[in-house]
Formats: structure tokens, sequence, C-alpha cells
């Protein structure tokens, strides 16, 4: 018998009513700001009130480099805080948001799948509870104040030509990556080139989830670098007056969402930035509000270990001052083939000696986690056409590594697929972390991305232009120079040419652009030809996605 899709699957959960999934957690009814029966936002008040208590245990859970399907991180996070929930413990599942784009273009959703989701599947999928529409607004709001200072005489000095603030929208659509706006005449403005970003890409989506609280979401927001003046002076958010009102559009986006997963166990699903264009995680006042109300948090980082997990402790854990007590590195046969050379199209076919193969991605990313101080293991996320052959030499190679490779089938059974990695991952979680970040604050931009480079990707040589090099010279004298760096690349290759699989060492990594993040407290590197608006595939999901007789959604997942 088939199984069912992921969205009869959530279409047929029993849900609770969400005050009774707070309730667990401790939030009384009326700290919840109700979105319907089913999920809801915690308020400001109760997460002040709970800033004394003792941290529960944070996990990560992160992955090796995945196909263009993904490997099932996210459903693997669910699925392990389920399966920590069934054997007693008090734990959190805290995810990120899904983006629109994704969804109507290739890789899906966000909710995780099969019997390892969270519910309602198609409202966090679609529009949710708006946050993603906030912060779109936010940041278009400050475009467009930017563009009316200049129209109404400019008393900043803008110049034109060194605008950095561009707009987005939480869609795909390559049209849009560069645009000449305010064509018409006199009345329109003065015409200028800019584009697009998707809104996962926005400074705004990153403030939101690295901000403690809506009096530092609005500190940040003025901190904004949106333009240059003529003699190469930052013009601020906070000059244009800005900030208030992006704060005010932003005053419930800020709120951690909760929900639950199919056996009604508590998540909260707040922020959505991608991991290849941006930090990766899910917003710091979800995780830190979860920390307090949870014995185990369980967390996940966008793609492989080498941007999520790479971001999400040279980023998130230092600016939150967070230490994770143990790290989940997920494999998938399927995806450890394609590591082994072998092309999509015969990913089903049984090739024990390309998993091997494999497996030295698997190893690269075992041993860069470690190398944060940060005890790992590694989830085996099942497949239907694996064989216990190919299993059998992933657990083998974990082994040689010094690790266990658990196999898990939360996909199809739920919590109860996942006990055994949860239980070794209680026994893991206690055993002394000695979480370090990569690289000291103090250390020059240049050297930063070098580092990151060289130890996480093997890169042999990292290339820039003289410009890119005086542009982080030039912040650094400005007083940025103490910032980590994002960078923002492939998520299918450790280095910047997604067809190099594997574990390749030696090559070029190419910067092709630097952005000043200030707000966020990041500085972005481009490598590659990594895109921050991205555009939709040949036949886009959006083209099967429709409501059915009943005004249900099919096609979705």
């Amino acid at each position: 018998m088939a199984m069912p899709t992921d969205i009869e699957i959530a279409r047929a959960a029993k849900k609770k009513p969400i005050q009774e999934v707070g309730a667990r957690l401790g939030i009384p009814a009326d700290s919840l700001i109700p979105y319907g029966h089913d999920k809801a936002k915690v308020a400001a008040g109760f997460i002040a009130g709970i800033q004394g208590r003792p941290d529960g245990k944070l996990i990560l859970v992160t992955a090796i480099n995945p196909t263009p399907a993904g490997e099932g991180k996210t459903t693997t996070t669910v699925g392990l805080g389920d399966g920590l929930n069934r054997i007693g413990k008090r734990a959190v599942v805290c995810i990120r948001e899904a983006s629109l784009g994704p969804n109507f273009g290739m890789k899906g959703g966000a909710a995780g799948g099969g019997m390892a989701q969270v519910v309602p599947m198609e409202d966090m999928n679609l529009h949710f509870t708006g946050d993603f529409h906030a912060i779109t607004a936010a940041h278009n709001l400050l475009a467009a104040l930017i563009d009316n200072h200049i129209y109404w005489g400019n008393a900043l000095d803008i110049d034109e030509r060194r605008i950095v603030w561009r707009r987005v929208m939480d869609m795909n659509d390559r049209a849009l990556r560069d645009i000449v706006v305010s064509l018409g005449g006199v009345a329109n403005g003065f015409p200028r080139q800019t584009g697009f970003d998707i809104t996962v890409a926005s400074e705004v989506m990153a403030i939101l989830c690295l901000a403690r609280d809506l009096a530092d979401l609005e500190r940040r927001l003025g901190d904004i670098v949106v333009a240059y003046t003529r003699d190469r002076r930052p013009v601020h958010a906070r000059d244009l007056n800005a900030p208030g009102a992006m704060a005010v559009l932003l005053k419930d986006a800020v709120l951690p969402n909760l929900v639950q997963t199919l056996e009604n166990n508590p998540a909260f699903v707040h922020g959505g930035p991608f991991a290849n264009i941006a930090h990766g995680c899910n917003s710091v006042v979800a995780t830190t509000t979860a920390l307090k109300l949870a014995d185990y948090v369980v967390t996940e980082a966008g793609f492989g270990a080498d941007l999520g997990a790479e971001k999400f402790f040279d980023i998130k854990c230092r600016k939150a001052h967070l230490k994770p007590a143990a790290a989940v590195i997920v494999a998938t046969v399927r995806a450890l083939k394609m590591n082994g050379g072998v092309e999509k199209a015969d990913l089903g076919r049984e090739d024990v000696a390309a998993v091997t193969r494999g497996c030295a991605n698997l190893a690269r990313h075992v041993q860069n986690v470690q190398g944060f101080g940060v005890p790992v293991i590694v989830a085996i996320n099942h497949f239907a056409s694996d064989t216990a052959a190919e299993i059998a030499a992933v657990q083998a190679q974990a082994a040689d590594l010094g690790v266990e490779a658990v196999l898990c089938r939360h996909w199809a059974e739920g919590s109860a697929g996942i006990e055994d990695l949860a239980r070794k991952v209680v026994a893991l979680a206690e055993r002394p972390s000695a979480f370090a970040p990569l690289y000291p604050d103090a250390m020059p931009l240049w050297d930063k991305i070098e580092m990151i480079a060289h130890r996480i990707y093997r890169a042999g040589q990292v290339t820039a232009d003289r410009a890119i090099r005086d542009q982080l010279a030039a912040w650094e004298k400005a007083g940025y120079g103490h910032l980590p760096v994002c960078m923002a690349k492939t998520q299918y290759s450790f280095s910047a040419d997604p067809a190099l699989r594997g574990a390749p060492e030696g090559h070029v990594l190419p910067v092709r652009e630097v952005r000043l993040s200030a707000g966020a407290g990041f500085v972005v590197a481009i490598c590659g030809e990594i895109m921050t608006m991205p555009g939709l595939p040949k036949v886009p999901a959006a083209e099967t996605i429709r409501l059915d007789s009943m005004g249900r959604v099919e096609g979705l997942f």
C-alpha cells in the first residue's frame, strides 16, 4: 500500500488547541496571541519574564551537501524532537518558516515530511502568520523612503549611484534581479539602476532573526547602511527616520510562532533566512525562549554544515552567546551516492562503492563540526530505495571517523523510528562541549573569509578584485572590522562550483561581491555565481498547485 503524501498526512492530523500545546511548556493562555485554533504567537511580556531561568541543552541538526531535493534535515529535526518527547524528555523543536520561492519553485516546503511534520502544514508553507509579508513591507518601506528623500531635495546628499538598498519580494523572479526604476518623467523621480532580492535574503530578515527583542530590533534597523554620499559617507536608515515605522510593521512579526508536530509536541517556527545567501538559522528570540522552557531544544541550520552549521556557530551562537551541546549530521544514501559521482537519474540503483566514495563528503562535515568543539553523531535518514549493504557502508565509514551513524525511520514511523537516535543524542549531550567559534572578532575581515575558505571549504586560494579588498578595508576603518562574515555560495559543494562534489581540496574560491549588513551585524561575501534572487525551474511546482473541489490545497507537497 502506498504511503500517503505529506499533505494527506498533515490533513489527517489530530491537532490539539494551541493553548494545550502552550500549557505543556508552562505558557498561560493569556500569553498566547492566537492565529486561529492551531497557531499562536508568544507574548513579549511572557518572554521577558522567563529570562532568569536556566537554559536547556541546545542540539543542532545539520547535514552533508544535499541533492537538489534536500535530504530531510527539517524532517529529522522534527522527528528528533518527537523522539526526545517519546523517551520522556521535555523537548521543543525550533525551525525556520517557509519561503514561497521554493514552494512554488522546486525544493518544496519547510514543515518536515511524512510522519515527522509540523502542522498546520499548508499554513506554514504559505502565508502562515504573515511574518514574511511584514518583513517584505518593512524592507520596501525603507526603499521607498530613500527614493522619496531624493525626490524632495536630497538633503542628505545621497549619491544615487551608491544606493545599496535593493527591494525584495518573497518569490523566485529572475526578471527582477537587475531593473531600472523611476522611468516616466519628472513626477516619478530620478531613474536609476537597482534590483530585487528574495525576502529571505533581506537584511531585515537577518535583523529579525538576530534581534533580542523589539527595542534591539529597532536599534538594528537604524544601523542599516542604505547608501553613501558623494564624499563616501554612509547613510543609515535612522538618517531617513525609518526605524520607527519599520518597527511598527514588525511588532508582531518579531514574536515567535508556536505550533505543534503531528505528535502534538511543541514547535517554534520563526524567521527564515536561507543558508546559501544568508545565515540560515531560525530566530534568536525563538531559540532562547525555547531554551528557557525545555530540557532539550532541537534546531536546524540550512543546507550542509559548510553553510548552515558554520553560520550557526560563527554568527548566531557568537551573537546570542549560545553553547550547543551536540550536533546531528543528517546523511542520506542517495546524497552520498551523488557525492560519489552517481548521476541523479541513477540514484535509485544500489552502488556501495559510490556510497563509500561519497562518505568523503560526510567525513569532511564531521571533521568541520568537531573542529568547533561540539560532539557529533550521524543520522542516516532512511529512504525506501536504500539497501542493507549501502547502510552498512555508511555506518562503517562513520565508525572509522570515530562517530556513530544511526539509522532513522522517522519519515515512515514518526518518533518510534528515531527513538534510538534520541537516546544517543541525550547521552552525547552529557559530554562536555568545548564549543568555540572558528575565528576571533578582532581578526581582519579578509582573513575571516580566508579562514572559512581554507578551514571549512579546504580551498587552496581565495580571489577577489582589488575593489573588494579596498571595500573591506574601508569598512574596517569605519568600525565594522569586528563583524563576522556570512558566506553566500552554492549549497551543493564545498567549492563555489555546484558540480564539484565530494570533498574537493585546493580549489579556488572567487569572492564576487561583498555587502555590509551593519544592522544584522555581519558582512556578506558572495562567492561564485550565487544569486540573491533565485529563478524558477523549467517546470515550477506552481504549475501543479491548485484548490480541489472542497477548497483544499493540492500539489503543495
